[in-house]
């Protein structure tokens, strides 16, 4: 059973790794895949850190806001590439669910009281 607190954020996180590994999928089967090579990159780090995400919010670990603070960070960056390529409706379809889990990581962050600064460490927050 995981933390009712975390619900949201963790579906999100589940559905943006989903979608970021149906992308890097779809992305290896178009013609341009070099073209594609920063975005399958993206989207193969970004699921993995979504899903450690999910995993950390589920057991309620210490470091669930800092991950999640990580975890908008790289989905901000993996939606700004797949944007690039919104033509593609795996792309499009990614940036979307990639907007989503960075909007429920932070609002989770801020719900947690933990606001992180230009260059500041995330730092693990006591529950």
């Amino acid at each position: 059973m995981t933390n009712t607190h975390f619900d949201s954020c963790i579906e999100a996180c589940n559905q943006c790794a989903a979608a970021c590994m149906h992308c890097a999928s779809a992305c290896l089967k178009e013609s341009d895949v070099n073209m594609l090579a920063r975005c399958i990159a993206l989207d193969l780090d970004c699921a993995e850190i979504c899903r450690t995400a999910a995993g950390l919010m589920a057991r309620d670990s210490d470091f669930a806001v800092s991950i999640c603070m990580v975890c908008a960070e790289a989905c901000d960056v993996c939606a700004e590439e797949c944007e690039r390529h919104a033509a593609m409706d795996h792309c499009r379809l990614c940036a979307e669910a990639c907007r989503r889990c960075a909007t429920e990581c932070r609002d989770m962050g801020a719900a947690a009281g933990h606001v992180q600064r230009s260059g500041e460490s995330p730092q693990p927050t006591a529950h």
